[in-house]
Parts: structure tokens; sequence; C-alpha cells
């Protein structure tokens, strides 16, 4: 049986967004892809050692030096929080979910018709 996908703190899914974006990378690449104020060197080390410890990172050693490489895909992640989400707030009814955004005005009618559009290509 699969393993389920943790979930991730906002901190931790930012390191994993740098991540994702530069595809594998040591501390210092890692930081330098942060959002300004770029948070410490200790911060980014320990929110990397804990998604190294979650399984969401792989480390390779070079010398004193440790290279990190996403072990979950950022669609893999995304499904996850999405089914999570529709779970928790719609009763697992992604119908609701658009209905929803809908409502909020956060889907238009064009946006609607290219899903449709979408779902009967598959």
């Amino acid at each position: 049986m699969k393993e389920a996908i943790k979930t991730l703190t906002k901190a931790e899914e930012q390191v994993m967004q740098v991540l994702w974006k530069i595809e594998k990378g040591f501390l210092k690449d890692v930081i330098e892809g942060m959002p300004k104020p770029k948070p410490h060197s200790n911060t980014v080390a320990t929110l990397l050692k804990i998604l190294v410890d979650k399984k969401f990172v792989e480390t390779e050693t070079y010398g004193r030096m440790h290279q990190y490489e996403p072990l979950v895909s950022k669609e893999a992640y995304s499904k996850n929080s999405l089914n999570g989400l529709v779970k928790g707030y719609f009763g697992g009814s992604f119908t609701k979910a658009v209905s929803f955004l809908v409502e909020e005005n956060k889907l238009s009618v064009e946006e609607l018709e290219l899903l449709l559009q979408q779902l009967k290509k598959k």
C-alpha cells in the first residue's frame, strides 16, 4: 500500500517551492531562491532536515556539503493538497468546491467553459 503524503507547514512549502523550481541544489541555492526578506541559513537548514525526515527531500553528500533534491513532485503534493481541501471543506465533492468558487467570483463563466472543454477531451 502506498504511503500517504504528509502535509507541510507554510515555511516547509516555501522551501519545497524553491526545490521544485531549481530541481536540486545546495543550501545556498535554496536560500537564494527564497523570497525577500531571506530567512537565516540555520532556519532553512532546519527546514531542509525536517523535509528529509518527512521523506519529501533526499540528500547527496559532497564532502561536508549536502545537495538537496525533491522526492515528492509538485504535482503529487498539489493533488494530495487539493483532495484534502475538498474532503475537509466540501464533503469530498468537487462539484461543491467549484460551485463555491463560482459563488465567490473566483471562477468565471469562460473558465468554467474551458474546464468543460478539457473534461470533454478526456
